[in-house]
């Protein structure tokens, strides 16, 4: 009986309210039930919300006495004018809206639609401190037809309210407040009122630590040992291209992840600077190595090399080198294979002018190979303190760059 009473003359197309000149209120409460999904490439959030609009309406309105002191009566929302609430900056590709669910009718008018929805809102997405970030997503409410002065919206609470949240595992929720703005539009000179709820997010940077960061840290520590393997080895340089083979992969699943924006994130940065590291410590060892394996038509170690390389640098580094013995070879002459020593005292025998020859070309040839030993192995020791020296050096590099990068997750 009470509701053939109600919709006996009632129409749901026009606005309820008594006076054409009334502004009708709508009151607007928002509470997040879940964040589903953030999609950082796209930017992109998806969150479950439940919305509640509660407004009066002038044409439903009953004596409960009349009806057995029925208060409420709940009825589907189809029946009864509903305001045209939207959510401004969706994403949603469907243009789906909230469920159409019941709709409460008090007996003095009061209006309260609860209605659960899935939104997809675009969302500003700031990488620039990835894993480390925080973001600021906006959820902006108001009608779409109905200017300020027939439909007001109104915010309920100060802040959506986060009693039902359910945890996510990659975002902790700082707070959700509500703010309440009147905005003039280029194409209409009403004013159109707005509620803007500013979804703060903080990353849980766990996961990205213990999978992006610290691989990236124990990788980036094994390229400056490659100044103190041998260079006998021959893996010198293999060492650096295999690190850097590895970086680059850890490089490729964050631009995967991250939307191509100008801003780097903040392990990409760290990702680049590791790689020109690695890149410049590969560079300085091809360079060493060249020192290292210069033969004997090198040219004598520079003074100022011997003062600063040999004597300073070498104390710094605590590189100390006995010099290298003197490997007997045997003589040339007349591009033929020359007497050994035994040979050598066996021809002075034969006369003295043969003796005094042979006995000048030995001193001559022994001298030229204690020059060119000399020579080759003062080369050898300028490489292994530059070794030692740039070990210290990309260590120190490698330690600071890691530790910036850790400070940011403490």
């Amino acid at each position: 009986k009470l509701l053939n009473d109600l919709f006996t003359n009632y129409t749901s197309a026009l606005r309820p309210v008594e006076d054409t000149n009334t502004v009708l209120n709508v009151t607007l409460q928002v509470t997040l039930s879940h964040i589903i999904d953030m999609d950082e490439r796209n930017q992109i959030l998806t969150a479950y919300l439940w919305i509640r609009q509660v407004w009066f309406d002038a044409h439903l309105r009953w004596n409960k006495n009349d009806y057995d002191g029925l208060d409420t009566i709940r009825i589907p929302g189809s029946y009864v004018w509903r305001p045209d609430i939207v959510l401004y900056n969706s994403a949603d590709d469907r243009f789906t809206g909230p469920m159409d669910t019941n709709v409460v009718i008090r007996h003095d008018g009061q209006m309260t639609w609860d209605s659960p929805a899935i939104t997809k809102s675009s969302c500003k997405v700031d990488v620039s401190f990835f894993p480390f970030d925080a973001q600021q997503c906006r959820f902006t409410y108001g009608s779409w037809t109905y200017n300020g002065n027939q439909l007001d919206i109104l915010n309920a609470m100060e802040s959506a309210d986060l009693a039902d949240l359910v945890e996510n595992v990659e975002w902790e929720v700082l707070g959700m407040p509500a703010k309440r703005n009147i905005v003039l539009y280029g194409c209409c000179a009403d004013p159109y009122p707005d509620v803007t709820y500013t979804l703060k997010l903080k990353r849980r940077a766990s996961f990205y630590v213990f999978n992006l960061l610290i691989p990236c840290v124990m990788i980036s520590f094994l390229a400056p040992l490659g100044f103190y393997l041998p260079a006998d080895s021959g893996e010198k340089v293999s060492l650096g291209v295999t690190v850097m083979l590895a970086l680059t992969v850890f490089q490729l699943l964050v631009a995967e992840i991250m939307p191509p924006s100008e801003n780097v994130p903040l392990i990409g940065k760290y990702y680049i600077a590791t790689m020109t590291m690695i890149t410049a410590s590969t560079a300085l060892t091809i360079f060493i190595m060249n020192i290292h394996y210069c033969g004997p038509d090198a040219k004598p170690v520079p003074k100022w090399a011997k003062k600063v390389i040999l004597q300073y640098m070498a104390r710094m580094c605590f590189v100390y080198e006995e010099p290298p013995l003197l490997k007997s070879t045997n003589c040339t002459m007349n591009g033929q294979a020359g007497p050994s020593r035994e040979d050598c005292v066996f021809k002075v025998q034969k006369g003295q002018e043969t003796l005094l020859h042979n006995i000048g070309y030995i001193a001559n040839c022994y001298r030229d190979q204690r020059a060119t030993q000399k020579r080759t192995g003062e080369w050898k020791k300028v490489a292994k303190v530059l070794d030692r020296f740039f070990m210290w050096i990309f260590f120190i590099m490698v330690f600071l760059m890691s530790l910036l990068i850790m400070g940011k997750a403490i």
